[in-house]
């Protein structure tokens, strides 16, 4: 459904997207990630067809972008990062605006307006002026203005951002129906549990390039340590043990003795904690309580993009 190739933009001395390459299929969901200023809001911009690439191409549905009237952009709706909506009028009249705007009118554009607000919750709150919303309503009514023309393709720039845990799972559960009905989406975000819970495929992106492509387990994948081995020591043991000597035990890619509590970074955890857990008793560090657990997609991204402060 959406095939990128090579999108490179600058400004002035910056590149900010830097030969950025990826494909979506129908129905799949694509969580595009990266730290603040890595390039995320340039790229979408740029399929939008709000920002002129300086170089690469946008393909929707194996057919080029082509300038700001392109009929293709018709197959798209986008969901911006700031909310881009009248507020002094109500839902309801922002719908007829913006579905005016595709060219819809009439008894089709009142059903569309109407399944939209039935979509997202605001249907009892269609007369009412968005200047009284909470950000979340405000967020939901932002994904109805993008859905009005049903486009099979869907942009959402970080649609969550400032809104509270209710709105936040109906958005969730409004996406994860939509991709049911066979929509593709692109979606950026910060929150990491957003990205595990939504999407089929995780694109990295850092200083305006892609590190990372594929699925959360094959990111796993490129992690030195897939899995955290935790040991609650016991009180006699807690003074006794060297984290020195146990990064040397074969198996344990990191280690880390924190409030009594020792984590082991482990690439294959079936096959390596058995030895490590042996060498502990072989010594007598005594522990009291055993926890895995995978790598979290967090850890992963920090591993991949640096844990230093970005502004």
């Amino acid at each position: 459904m959406l095939e990128v190739s090579g999108l490179r933009k600058r400004y002035g001395a910056v590149v900010a997207v830097d030969g950025v390459s990826l494909r979506a299929g129908k129905g799949e969901t694509i969580g595009l990630l990266g730290p603040n200023g890595a390039g995320k809001t340039t790229t979408v911009s740029m399929i939008a067809g709000l920002v002129r690439p300086d170089a690469g191409e946008v393909r929707i549905a194996g057919r080029a972008l082509r300038g700001d009237t392109d009929p293709a952009k018709r197959s798209m709706g986008l969901v911006p990062q700031d909310i881009g909506l009248y507020e002094e009028i109500s839902p309801r009249e922002n719908l007829h605006l913006f579905g005016s705007l595709y060219g819809m009118e009439g008894a089709a554009l009142r059903r569309a307006i109407d399944e939209a607000l039935d979509l997202v919750g605001l249907k009892e709150r269609a007369r009412d002026r968005v200047h009284d919303f909470s950000g979340g309503m405000k967020r939901r009514l932002n994904l109805a203005a993008a859905l009005l023309h049903d486009p099979q393709l869907l942009l959402l720039d970080e649609p969550t951002v400032g809104v509270d845990p209710q709105s936040r799972n109906a958005i969730f559960e409004n996406l994860e129906l939509l991709r049911k009905r066979g929509k593709t989406l692109l979606y950026t975000t910060h929150y990491m549990e957003e990205a595990e819970r939504l999407c089929d495929r995780l694109v990295i992106i850092d200083h305006g390039k892609i590190i990372a492509d594929d699925t959360l387990q094959g990111l796993h994948r490129l992690m030195p340590a897939r899995s955290v081995l935790r040991l609650e020591l016991a009180a006699a043991a807690r003074g006794s043990l060297r984290v020195e000597d146990l990064r040397q035990v074969p198996g344990v890619e990191s280690a880390e003795l924190r409030d009594g509590t020792v984590q082991i970074g482990v690439r294959d955890l079936a096959g390596d904690a058995p030895a490590i857990l042996g060498w502990m008793a072989e010594r007598g560090h005594r522990f009291e309580h055993v926890a895995s657990e995978r790598a979290s997609l967090e850890t992963v991204f920090l591993t991949l993009t640096g844990r230093s402060l970005r502004d």
